[in-house]
C-alpha cells in the first residue's frame, strides 16, 4: 500500500534536506557574476540566477530519482529515497519535475537573449543527464556540463555574449565535477557494479585517486590562468593556494576508499568554491 505522501517527502525529493548540491553549483555561479560584472552587481540577475541555481537542481534531483526508481531501491545509500521507497509515485514525481521547469523557464524571461538561449541548452542537458549513466561511462562530465551550464548563462546575461574567460571557468566546472563526483560514485562503486551503472569511479578502477589527483592538477592551472587573464591580485593567487591544500586533504579522507572517507571528501569539496567566492570577493570589495 502506497504510503501518504506529505511536504516533506516533495522537499526530500528535491534534496533541499542536503544543500550540498546547490553549493556546488553556486559557487562557480557567483564567481561568474562578479568577474563578468568587474564587481559590479546587477541585483535582479544575482537574484535570478540564485533562484535558478535552487530550482533547476532540484528539478534535476527530481528527474534523477524517476529514472533511477528502480535502481535505488537495490542501493543501501538511496533505497530510502521518496521514489525507492513508495511514498512519491512516479507521476507525483514527473508532476513536480514540469513543475519545476516551468518556474525555471519563467525566470529566462527577465534576461537577454544571448542567456535565454543559453538557458534552453541547460534544461536539455539537466534532461539528458540522469540518463546518460545507462550508456556513457563517464556521467561525471556531463554533471559537470550542466552544473557549470549557469556559468556561460552568467556571462551571456551581463555581457551579451561569453568571453573566453567564461568558457575557460566553464572548464574549471567541469574538472572540478570530475573531482567531486568520482569522489561521490567511489561511495557507490560496489553497487554500481552489481547494477551495471556506469561511473568513472567503476572506469579509473585502482588508479581513481591518480585520475582525481590529474584532474585536480588541470583545475589548479585552469584556475592560475583564469587569475592571469583577470589581473587578480594576492587575494585570489591566495585562494587558489588554500584549495590546493583542500584537495590534498580530500586525496587523504579517501585514501582508503571506504565509504565514510570518499563521501566526506565529495561534501568538503565545496569549500574550494567557497574560498575561491571569497578570493573574488576581496579582489574587488577589499582592503
Amino acid at each position: 500500500m502506497k504510503n501518504k505522501t506529505s511536504i516533506k517527502d516533495y522537499l526530500f525529493l528535491m534534496r533541499l534536506d542536503k544543500p550540498i548540491g546547490i553549493l556546488l553549483l553556486m559557487w562557480p555561479m557567483l564567481w561568474s557574476i562578479w568577474i563578468a560584472s568587474k564587481g559590479q552587481i546587477e541585483l535582479d540577475i544575482l537574484i535570478i540566477f540564485l533562484i535558478g541555481v535552487i530550482v533547476m537542481r532540484s528539478a534535476g534531483c527530481v528527474l534523477n530519482d524517476f529514472a533511477d526508481r528502480k535502481i535505488d531501491p537495490h542501493v543501501k545509500r538511496t533505497r530510502d529515497r521518496p521514489i525507492a521507497s513508495g511514498k512519491i509515485s512516479a507521476n507525483q514525481a514527473m508532476y513536480l519535475f514540469l513543475f519545476l521547469m516551468v518556474i525555471a523557464l519563467s525566470l529566462i524571461y527577465f534576461l537577454n537573449n544571448a542567456a535565454k538561449l543559453l538557458a534552453f541548452f541547460g534544461a536539455g542537458i539537466t534532461i539528458i543527464y540522469p540518463f546518460i549513466k545507462r550508456i556513457l561511462s563517464v556521467p561525471q562530465l556531463i554533471l559537470g556540463v550542466a552544473f557549470g551550464w549557469a556559468i556561460p548563462m552568467a556571462f551571456a546575461a551581463h555581457l551579451g555574449h561569453v568571453p573566453f574567460v567564461g568558457w575557460l571557468i566553464f572548464g574549471i566546472a567541469i574538472l572540478w565535477a570530475l573531482i567531486y563526483d568520482t569522489f561521490y560514485a567511489m561511495v557507490d562503486r560496489d553497487d554500481d557494479l552489481n547494477l551495471n551503472i556506469k561511473s568513472t569511479a567503476i572506469l579509473f578502477g585502482n588508479y581513481d585517486l591518480i585520475f582525481i589527483g590529474i584532474f585536480q592538477a588541470l583545475m589548479v592551472c585552469f584556475l592560475c590562468y583564469m587569475s592571469y587573464l583577470e589581473k587578480f591580485d594576492i587575494w585570489v593567487n591566495l585562494s587558489i593556494i588554500v584549495s590546493i591544500m583542500l584537495m590534498i586533504y580530500h586525496q587523504w579522507l579517501a585514501r582508503n576508499r571506504d565509504r565514510n572517507g570518499c563521501f566526506k571528501a565529495f561534501n568538503h569539496n565545496h569549500y574550494i568554491g567557497m574560498i575561491i567566492f571569497i578570493g573574488i570577493i576581496l579582489h574587488y570589495h577589499g582592503p
